[in-house]
């Protein structure tokens, strides 16, 4: 429609134009179920009453100020914000825009923490093969997958990576001598929806604890609730150095944050890092509607039973096309026998006035990745889920 965007998107033949719950709706009037929510982003849907609400009310009374103050809703905002994760031992945060900025201010930390008590030389940053943490230039460094990396050298230096699930390859990578963080996704999104198994979670945090290293999870697309509980850490019952939150953390403006434990509370101080339009007013007013929503314990235990929900299902099909289903809470991925993206583009284009289009993301060649609202119901689960089997 646009053809004043640089080439950087593989986009699919539809515009947009507006959205109500779980469903969207393109210029020409079709209607599509929505199970991307925006690559984990809408979590409460589309035009979420109290969400509009917010913002709206925000946005005519103050919608920026730079940091050398503070904003009423974003010290609210942080407050809850640490408060909701002050169960695995978070103390501080520091607020900005992206996941890959949040990522980028986690890295600063460990090699800050690391420089200052052990001196030079330890700094470098240990990350899994087939993670994603972010486009910057730094955070394309950290990103575990070759396919990324193409074009963009030199890349920021210091950081390794390690197969995950292989304990032994994790033991001998984090070198007290040479290594300052390690950053790892409880479940990979981009690489395929792929979960860490609690073994593996409890020996890296036992080697970080031993080494003085720090612990940091990249929650960006996995937190805020998406896995069933408010953080997927949680459920692997250890108590990280660092996390970073983006994506659904404000149901759809730009926010990312940073959130330190005991060891790395203090670690940045005045000049060491910033961000224009960290703890933006509006992004702050709309992320304590979704902390109020989501941090939950029945709303939590609702994403979790929608999930299997949606698994089980998936599953009763006994469809010679599915080879794996796999994931937690409402962040789920299919393994099929053919490529995914003419699928993505099958489910858009026999969209009609009679028949609902259906939005859903690949993550890797042959995986179907599935990130809907939190909002969903059951009746939209089943259509959707019938929809994706006609498909196949």
């Amino acid at each position: 429609m646009a053809d004043v965007f640089m080439n950087t998107y593989h986009r699919l033949p539809v515009t947009f134009a507006k959205g109500e719950g779980a469903w969207l709706t393109d210029v020409n009037g079709k209607k599509y179920l929505d199970f991307a929510s925006g690559i984990a982003v809408n979590c409460l849907g589309h035009a979420y009453p109290p969400l509009v609400k917010a913002i709206a009310e925000q946005a005519a009374k103050l919608n920026h100020v730079c940091n050398y103050y503070q904003s009423d809703v974003s010290a609210a905002f942080a407050e809850k914000l640490v408060a909701a994760c002050a169960g695995v031992g978070l103390k501080k945060v520091f607020l900005g825009n992206s996941g890959a900025e949040a990522n980028e201010g986690a890295v600063k930390i460990a090699r800050k923490y690391s420089l200052v008590k052990y001196g030079p030389g330890r700094h470098q940053i240990v990350t899994l093969k087939g993670s994603f943490h972010g486009r910057t230039i730094t955070t394309l460094s950290a990103t575990g997958q070759d396919n990324f990396h193409k074009d963009f050298g030199p890349f920021t230096e210091g950081f390794a990576y390690v197969q995950s699930g292989d304990i032994d390859a994790l033991d001998k990578a984090l070198d007290k001598t040479t290594v300052a963080g390690f950053l790892v996704e409880a479940i990979q999104g981009e690489s395929g929806i792929k979960p860490q198994s609690a073994e593996y979670i409890a020996a890296a945090a036992k080697f970080c604890a031993e080494r003085d290293i720090l612990l940091m999870f990249d929650e960006v697309q996995c937190g805020m609730g998406r896995t069933g509980t408010f953080l997927a850490c949680e459920s692997y019952g250890v108590k990280p150095d660092v996390i970073t939150l983006a994506k659904g953390l404000s149901g759809g403006i730009p926010v990312g944050a940073v959130l330190t434990g005991e060891k790395a509370a203090d670690v940045l101080q005045v000049s060491d890092h910033g961000s224009t339009f960290g703890g933006n007013p509006i992004a702050a007013a709309a992320a304590l509607v979704v902390l109020e929503t989501v941090n939950n314990p029945a709303f939590l235990k609702e994403i979790a039973r929608k999930g299997e929900k949606f698994q089980s299902i998936i599953k009763s099909w006994n469809s010679p096309k599915v080879k794996e289903v796999r994931g937690k809470g409402l962040m789920i991925g299919v393994d099929i026998t053919e490529d995914a993206w003419p699928l993505l583009e099958k489910a858009i284009t026999r969209a009609d006035a009679k028949t609902p289009g259906l939005l859903m993301l690949s993550a890797g060649a042959k995986t179907l990745r599935f990130l809907p609202p939190y909002i969903v119901s059951d009746a939209e689960i089943e259509q959707g889920l019938e929809l994706l089997k006609g498909l196949l």
